[in-house]
């Protein structure tokens, strides 16, 4: 089969369509016939090389996707059924096993590339403020990069649950396609300190900075307010005032899907088609892609999206 794979492994910028093995579905897995994989920030890191995939993973990129069942291997499915499917890696090519607690049905009206480009966001998101955190109607909501492809699930997530949304993004055409979706406040986080903004105010904080905006979150919380940190572009080491944080009865949490166990993912892609995809089916989060490129082209999609210039997300279209 077609995957995408680093030609030069010294350079994370040389992705190239290559030819390799197809794999063989294991025990407790089906193979998927790739029509669509979603791009996150995360494939960047492990083109880079700081985010290898969990041992007996696929080491080709691609943490969602979506497309038909190509071998059921003795599973509750039929060849060409058609599905979305979280990953642990192995989305950027024709072919990718997958669990099969980790395969969903497509939410109604919703084609591949549309379906692959929500699966990560969605089991992020979801297990993350509502199984977690525990957000619930009424609380004020801080989501840090409200304009990238989790922080737009999460704003619309929130809202069609009854939140008050705020967040913080770069630049104003960022922040206008959060107020478009939904969010309440707007901060420039450039041009406005988040922390007096909105200080002692957020229920739950759902952060991709990691260290560099540890100590304002926790000035922004509310009392039993819980902060998840899913992300580290700012930074892994910070200092934590543990004072302060006791002040506030506050909570930390720090997660990664991917690292999850089968178990646990399956645990949380049953609850996303449970309580997410009707959201997604009666248009209370609709899906935000960028742009759908080719699979070739995943080379100039991972330079966009590092650049920061997407909103929303980025679809690779898989022709098999």
């Amino acid at each position: 089969m077609k995957a995408i794979t680093l030609s030069d492994p010294s350079d994370k910028t040389s992705l190239a369509l290559t030819e390799v093995e197809t794999p063989t579905p294991a025990a407790g897995e089906v193979l998927v016939k790739v029509q669509a994989a979603g791009i996150n920030r995360g494939d960047l890191l492990q083109a880079a090389g700081h985010y290898p995939p969990p041992p007996g993973a696929s080491d080709i990129m691609g943490l969602e996707c979506a497309g038909v069942i190509e071998d059921p291997n003795g599973h509750d499915f039929a060849q060409g059924d058609p599905v979305a499917c979280l990953l642990a890696g192995g989305g950027y090519a024709e072919y990718v096993a997958v669990p099969v607690g980790q395969v969903m049905p497509l939410p109604k009206g919703y084609s591949p590339e549309e379906a692959a480009s929500i699966v990560e966001v969605a089991c992020t998101v979801y297990s993350n403020l509502v199984m977690l955190a525990g957000m619930r109607a009424g609380q004020k909501v801080l989501i840090h990069g409200g304009a990238g492809g989790i922080g737009t699930f999460a704003i619309q997530m929130a809202k069609a649950m009854g939140c008050e949304v705020m967040v913080t993004a770069g630049s104003e055409d960022k922040l206008q396609v959060c107020r478009r979706l939904g969010a309440d406040v707007l901060i420039n986080y450039r041009e406005e300190d988040f922390a007096e903004v909105v200080k002692n105010q957020a229920d739950v904080i759902l952060d991709i900075m990691g260290a560099k905006y540890l100590d304002r979150n926790i000035t922004a919380m509310a009392p039993d307010g819980h902060m998840v940190i899913i992300g580290m572009q700012g930074g892994v080491k910070g200092e934590l005032n543990i004072g302060k944080l006791l002040s506030k009865r506050g909570t930390i949490s720090a997660t990664a899907l991917r690292a999850r166990d089968l178990e646990d993912k399956a645990r949380i892609c049953a609850a996303v088609v449970e309580n997410v995809w009707p959201m997604l089916e009666r248009g209370e989060i609709s899906h935000q892609i960028h742009e759908v490129l080719p699979i070739a082209d995943a080379a100039r999609a991972h330079q966009m999206l590092a650049d920061g210039l997407v909103t929303g997300t980025l679809v690779l279209r898989v022709d098999a």
